[in-house]
């Protein structure tokens, strides 16, 4: 009986053994490895200029919008994306093409690689062309990008600033969605100090949030302003377009420069202008042109100023080294209709964010602007493979945390 009860025992724990073996062996693949989370670095560079660039967040696909229709600014009148030419390119309504292709604002992908392009080329921030809050045309569509694109500006070490296209307020009355011009803009400003302002990467001028206007348009007299800002805690630095400052009186605190016809206006805005104003934001642009006229958009704009191969951005960078600048807007990183983008196209390539590299004094000459972008073509292909999600997690957490050779690593080994 003992002898029995013994060979019971040592059988129990031999089955336990097996079992405990088993189940380790049946585990499965392992759980891809958590990307560590790391904090971004500023980029060294030596130009002390503050570096920001006009943002257009109102591109949409067919897979984006709620009518699966291409948003206007890749049809304008007379376009159609779906239709693709021999090139593999689609019909859009520009004479560039962006080299990740057209794309919607909002999507995650294309923001994490406009914004990777921008650090590495020494920008320090974003200027987005924001159309209020109201959901009149595609303004909706706008914020919302807009918001995709701030929640990701932190991850990356980017500021940002509203440049509030002021003319929506009459479309806004005329939808009848205010009573007037100016409780529409004081809703628009009164989000913006909610929601915005007082964000830790919203530039700050002189203490106060940065705040530009595209205009005024709409709203063209200094009380116009007064009564705007009225319901704020605190007036921001507002900045209007070059050379109308006197729109809004007082509460200007500055100007900004924009494209126009030719270099010359850019100089004597520079010489006789500048001088003059507290705060003074001067441009730099690769060329412009519209494509309007062509793409059943409207009326050209009527003057054309030609890339010519960067002499143009070369030019306008030189302007704006000379004129001594505390801040610098790039005209524009995406603005495809009219031809003055910034942002890599396989017309121009990389060539003009390395020249605002150069401009900027980046420390580090080795480019990456590459490996950016196959960790974008990545995030495409690999879309379905949580794995390969997570490895692309951490080469970003790398990019960001200014490991660039990490990340190069991480990005070799996803097959």
């Amino acid at each position: 009986m003992k002898r029995y009860i013994t060979l019971l025992f040592f059988g129990i724990v031999n089955i336990l053994i097996a079992a405990g073996c088993s189940s380790s062996d049946d585990k499965g693949p392992e759980k891809p490895t958590e990307p560590e989370t790391l904090a971004p670095v500023a980029i060294e560079k030596t130009n002390s200029t503050k570096i920001y660039v006009h943002y257009m967040p109102w591109f949409e696909t067919n897979e984006s919008s709620a009518d699966k229709k291409w948003g206007y600014h890749w049809t304008m009148g007379n376009k159609n994306p779906n239709t693709i030419g021999a090139n593999n390119r689609r019909e859009i309504a520009s004479y560039y093409y962006p080299l990740i292709g057209p794309y919607h604002s909002g999507d995650k992908n294309v923001i994490e690689n406009h914004l990777l392009l921008m650090k590495y080329s020494g920008i320090d921030g974003v200027l987005i062309d924001w159309y209020g809050t109201y959901d009149v045309n595609d303004y909706r569509m706008v914020k919302e990008n807009t918001e995709q694109l701030i929640a990701m500006l932190s991850k990356v070490g980017l500021e940002y600033a509203i440049v509030y296209e002021d003319r929506v307020t009459k479309n806004v009355v005329d939808a009848g969605k205010a009573i007037s011009v100016t409780s529409a803009a004081k809703t628009d400003l009164s989000y913006m100090q909610t929601n915005y302002f007082s964000n830790a990467n919203y530039i700050k001028i002189n203490g106060k949030p940065l705040l530009l206007n595209f205009g005024p348009i709409v709203l063209q007299t200094p009380a116009e302003w007064t009564n705007v800002f009225s319901t704020l805690s605190a007036k921001p630095t507002f900045l209007t377009l070059w050379d109308q400052s006197v729109e809004a009186g007082d509460n200007a605190s500055g100007e900004y420069s924009w494209v126009y016809k030719n270099s010359t206006y850019l100089t004597n805005w520079y010489t006789n202008t500048k001088p003059k104003l507290s705060v003074a934001m001067g441009s730099a642009y690769p060329g412009f042109k519209d494509f309007y006229a062509e793409g059943g958009g409207g009326a050209a704009i009527g003057w054309t100023i030609e890339h010519n191969n960067g002499a143009t951005l070369d030019e306008t960078l030189n302007l704006a080294k000379n004129a001594n600048l505390s801040y610098l807007q790039l005209i524009t990183w995406n603005d495809f209709g009219e031809g003055t983008m910034f942002e890599p196209t396989v017309e121009f390539g990389y060539n003009y964010i390395e020249k605002v590299k150069t401009f900027a004094g980046v420390k580090n000459t080795e480019s990456f602007f590459a490996d950016i972008s196959k960790l974008y073509n990545l995030r495409v292909e690999k879309k379905s493979s949580t794995d390969a999600q997570k490895k692309l997690d951490q080469a970003f957490n790398y990019f960001v945390s200014m490991q660039p050779a990490k990340a190069k690593q991480v990005l070799s080994e996803i097959k």
